[in-house]
């Protein structure tokens, strides 16, 4: 089922293109016949195909100077474009938004803030948390390590023996 709508859609898609393709060169086409009278050369003489040619020649200078002309309006407007785009990257790097800090506010600061007028009484938070005993651990005593290194190798008074053999 999918398959048949998918491939309905794609002849549907294939039809619109060339009927748009066909439309294009159409409208090319009249464009060119409006803009270029067909000629008519037959039947005249060389004075009048020379005029004619000038008169073609003149055309095409005109339609050449409003291309160079159109050329530049356009790179002025880009140039602009590029202007105004470095001066808006230039007021932005100028204004950069600071780095938002953490403040400390109290929770009595904190509730006026946030209900303005309405905020009447003073709380007291703390009164209605539980109340926990810590309890101490206990620390071991801080010795010489290299005491307890003895201890723990068990080997206690043969270090004596080395250092004695070694003098």
């Amino acid at each position: 089922m999918f398959l048949i709508f998918f491939y309905y859609n794609l002849r549907f898609a294939a039809q619109m293109l060339q009927e748009d393709t066909q439309q294009k060169i159409k409208e090319r086409e009249d464009a060119l016949a409006e803009r270029v009278p067909p000629l008519n050369l037959s039947g005249l003489s060389l004075q009048e195909l020379q005029d004619l040619c000038k008169d073609l020649h003149h055309k095409i200078d005109v339609v050449d100077e409003e291309h160079y002309d159109i050329g530049l309006k356009v790179s002025k407007n880009d140039k602009e474009i590029q202007d105004m785009n470095l001066k808006i990257t230039e007021l932005q790097s100028k204004f950069k938004k600071p780095t938002l800090r953490r403040v400390k506010i109290s929770a009595e600061a904190m509730l006026s803030v946030l209900l303005g007028s309405k905020h009447k009484e003073s709380f007291d938070f703390k009164a209605n948390l539980k109340t926990v005993k810590k309890e101490e651990e206990k620390k071991e005593e801080v010795t010489d390590w290299r005491k307890n290194v003895e201890a723990m190798s068990g080997m206690e008074g043969r270090k004596k023996l080395f250092d004695a053999s070694g003098n």
